[in-house]
């Protein structure tokens, strides 16, 4: 009887592992450095990456608080032009409040402008080292697994009724990829904070690995 109990546990055991096996070789990344070659999702990893969703987070604060400043100045702006339609327009007193309305319209053009391409340059730089960070993260991904070529793919679905959609299927680069998918181990890698040492290595110049 424990004889038999014993090969029971033993069976079990052997079966899990079985199947935690079969589970990691039927992983999305399982075939990659088999065939020597990966597909990434970039798109997806921007959407999951928590420091680049972070600094998104922290832009978008920064920017409403921006906009509550500017707010500020057009209700003062707009408190002016009921003010100014008190007077008849040859009057004085409306050529002086006409006159300042001007003046704060053109300084408001200008703070806002500034404002907003301020916005633009921080928001390019983030989407800019972000994808620096993903690039490095993929080429010691592919180095560190004999990975010979990375290919960027999008791996939403596909909705039937957008035009969209069906234009970007029709002219996705990668139809299909059997189990090549390196894009959680990648998004994985990122939100660890890179590599084992806490760092990403730099790109090597021209050898990028994203296609």
């Amino acid at each position: 009887m424990k004889a038999l109990y014993l090969f029971s546990i033993v069976s079990l055991s052997l079966a899990a592992l079985s199947n935690q096996a079969m589970s990691q070789e039927a992983g999305p990344s399982a075939n990659s450095a088999r065939y020597g070659y990966g597909v990434v999702d970039v798109t997806y990893i921007f959407k999951h990456y928590q420091r680049f969703t972070t600094s998104m987070d922290n832009m978008k604060k920064a920017m409403e608080s921006a906009d509550g400043q500017l707010k500020s100045e057009r209700d003062t702006i707009a408190e002016k032009e009921q003010v100014r339609t008190q007077y008849n327009p040859g009057a004085p007193e409306f050529k002086q409040i006409d006159e300042e309305i001007a003046r704060l319209k053109a300084e408001f053009q200008l703070k806002a402008g500034k404002i907003r391409r301020d916005f633009l340059e921080r928001e390019a730089q983030v989407y800019y080292s972000t994808y620096q960070e993903v690039s490095n993260a993929v080429q010691y991904y592919a180095q560190q697994h004999n990975i010979g070529m990375v290919l960027r793919f999008n791996g939403d679905a596909i909705d039937p009724n957008n035009r969209e959609d069906i234009l970007r299927a029709i002219n996705k680069p990668v139809v299909f990829q059997n189990n090549v998918d390196i894009t959680p181990d990648i998004l994985a890698l990122l939100n660890r904070g890179g590599t084992p040492g806490g760092t990403l290595p730099a790109a090597s110049a021209g050898g990028g690995t994203l296609k």
